[in-house]
């Protein structure tokens, strides 16, 4: 992957808002209803190269699809696993209400941070896993290199759903215990990643599981006990990504893309040194939003191997609000205190639109906070670079 060699290099979590006639056809795609496919794959194909274009287009070196074709960053996979399928009702099926949420009730029947989970068709595992219709992928790859090969971005990523991330949000119902579920997950997303890699993009695994699901599927386990699930999903993760060089990856982490109080988030000193195991070269984690800014503190006390590279965010991908550039620099320049300046690349806190049709920041409140990014980027570079 690129470094931010000689400036600060900008970058995103990865999924964007999808026009609302993709959405439309997503959703059907997603319910498991009649679809034509041709104009699905036309519609997705139009739609990433206009995402990267306007990526670059506002500033952002490091760029992707967007996660147009997808309805979500983990629901995907039913379109190319065998094992996983759509069961009655939506969202997560077993998910308790956050932790959080509990606390303040009136929030519980509004559509947080624009909706989320519920747009999305239950999907559960309800038989073996393994990699089975590399079309899709095929698809996402050719989209993106065409894309790219036009809007001619510094650096580009894919993402892909982690093992742990999985085995949470798609829930086992077939294997004997969620262990042996993730352990069948390496080997059927093992050909996925080496598939991202071997096409000349930065893979990178979105873990939301590491961080979110200690207030929400989890909750009920003690702190000891959720950190060694969490290990176990780490060597998951390293296991099916074994192959591929720690500095041609990247990992991201979450507490879960909604407005919510996050009063019960698991800080991140509980997680830097789990962190610390997984190969991935970089680190991309939540740094922008008021319950984890303060968290650089944390970061700068930890014990972070020399060869990690840390891309905090540094925009809020929950608000409106779009943030000036200088406090953009601030926020960067902090992180550059603590590794250096070539280990940081700025980002954001997590996807846009981490499920097609959400609508909690919208799109061109999007485009504005990644024109803030790039321009905080370029102030950063002339303190840091002088």
């Amino acid at each position: 992957m690129k470094l931010s060699t000689d400036r600060i290099l900008t970058t995103h979590v990865g999924s964007l808002p999808r026009p609302d006639d993709l959405v439309e056809l997503l959703g059907k795609e997603d319910r498991g209803e009649p679809v034509d496919q041709v104009a699905l794959q036309a519609r997705a194909a139009a739609a990433v190269k206009q995402a990267v274009s306007d990526q670059v287009a506002a500033g952002i070196d490091v760029v992707c699809d967007g996660e147009m074709a997808k309805m979500s960053y983990h629901v995907y996979a039913k379109h190319r696993l065998t094992g996983l399928g759509n069961v009655e009702g939506s969202g997560v099926p077993g998910r308790k209400m956050p932790r959080d949420i509990q606390d303040f009730p009136e929030m519980m029947e509004e559509r947080l941070g624009g909706g989320g989970p519920e747009l999305l068709q239950a999907t559960v595992c309800t038989g073996p896993v393994a990699y089975a219709d590399h079309a899709p992928l095929d698809r996402d790859i050719a989209n993106l290199k065409a894309a790219t090969a036009a809007a001619k971005p510094v650096d580009i990523f894919m993402n892909s759903a982690s093992p742990g991330c999985l085995s949470n949000y798609v829930p086992n119902t077939y294997y004997p215990s969620r262990d042996a579920y993730r352990e069948e997950l390496i080997e059927a997303m093992r050909p996925e990643y080496t598939a991202i890699h071997e096409a000349g993009f930065v893979l990178q695994l979105d873990c939301p599981d590491l961080a979110g699901s200690r207030h929400t599927d989890h909750q009920d386990m003690s702190e000891k006990e959720f950190i060694a699930d969490a290990e176990k999903s780490i060597e998951a993760l390293n296991a099916a990504t074994a192959d591929i060089p720690p500095e041609a990856m990247r990992m991201h982490i979450c507490w879960l893309n909604y407005a919510g109080p996050h009063t019960h988030d698991i800080p991140v000193a509980r997680l830097i040194g789990l962190l610390s195991k997984a190969r991935p070269q970089a680190l991309l984690f939540e740094g922008a939003n008021p319950r984890h800014e303060h968290e650089w503190e944390d970061w700068k006390a930890a014990k972070i191997p020399d060869h990690k590279v840390l891309v905090p965010g540094v925009i809020d991908s929950t608000s409106n609000f779009v943030e000036h550039p200088i406090l953009v620099a601030q926020r960067i320049c902090k992180f550059a205190d603590i590794v250096g300046r070539e280990r940081v690349l700025a980002g954001a806190d997590c996807g846009f639109g981490t499920y097609a049709g959400r609508k909690g920041v919208f799109p061109s409140v999007v485009t504005a906070k990644f024109q803030a990014l790039a321009e905080g980027a370029r102030i950063a570079t002339q303190r840091l670079w002088k």
